[in-house]
């Protein structure tokens, strides 16, 4: 059974006391493939040490996180397009809007969501949305960006069923991670009115664990414990689960 974790930090500061064996447990209980979204220009080596770690397992993606958006957007950008430029990456991500935080930088990450956009569709490789408290403004981006050449991951889903559909409009799969199995996470109260074709299975270790690890530090071994929770909600195997799922992450990821 091969289960792939299509978002999942593995180079996080979090990790750095015990990475190659949270990376090896990861690995025995089934889950050999590791898609690996970008920060910032800070944390890339540690992306290409990770990389250079696990060459056959990890997969890079590149590009400018929204809650590190700030006064050096310019500079930042250009680091995401000289790399873009330089090698193979399979996704710019993790892109898009989060204003949870802080909105002083909304017109910058609106800018900076557009602009990452346009550079996927020249690489013809798909993105990978961060949205949080921001589903307006990502659909009217998307809305206006949005023709044959659109195509990736809604990551960490947490909308509605309506949201869901939209999303997938979009031609976008929906990542779905530890909200699951949380008690008021609420998308397990709709999720089996979407097509499991739609759906990829993620930890975005090490956040946001599933439970019954919530809270404490996630890890991409956790995301059984999500292939579980899809067993009951579509009434399928794991073994089933996680084929279709990965499946569906080699069409997006072209690998």
């Amino acid at each position: 059974m091969i289960i792939t974790d299509t978002h999942t930090h593995l180079y996080s500061e979090q990790f750095d006391e015990d990475r190659n064996e949270m990376v090896q447990r990861a690995i025995d209980a089934g889950v050999s493939r590791f898609f690996v979204p970008a920060i910032d220009s800070t944390y890339f080596n540690a992306m290409l040490d990770l990389e250079k770690a696990f060459p056959n397992n990890t997969f890079l993606m590149m590009g400018l996180h929204p809650t590190h958006v700030k006064e050096n957007v310019e500079e930042e950008l250009a680091f995401v397009k000289k790399w873009l430029d330089k090698r193979n990456f399979y996704a710019v991500g993790e892109i898009g809007i989060d204003l949870y935080w802080d909105k002083t930088f909304l017109k910058q990450q609106q800018l900076a969501f557009k602009i990452q956009i346009k550079w996927a569709k020249e690489k013809n490789v798909p993105i990978v949305i961060h949205c949080r408290d921001a589903f307006d403004e990502i659909f009217e981006i998307l809305e206006e960006v949005n023709d044959g050449k659109l195509f990736g991951i809604f990551h960490c889903f947490t909308g509605n069923l309506e949201q869901a559909k939209k999303a997938i409009s979009y031609n976008m799969k929906l990542g779905i991670g530890g909200v699951v199995t949380f008690k008021n996470g609420k998308i397990d109260q709709f999720l089996n009115q979407i097509p499991l074709k739609h759906i990829v299975l993620e930890t975005d270790a090490p956040y946001l664990a599933p439970t019954p690890y919530r809270g404490k530090r996630n890890e991409s071994s956790y995301i059984t414990k999500v292939l579980d929770k899809l067993t009951s909600i579509y009434n399928l195997n794991s073994e089933e689960i996680a084929t279709i799922t990965t499946q569906n992450s080699k069409e997006i990821f072209g690998v």
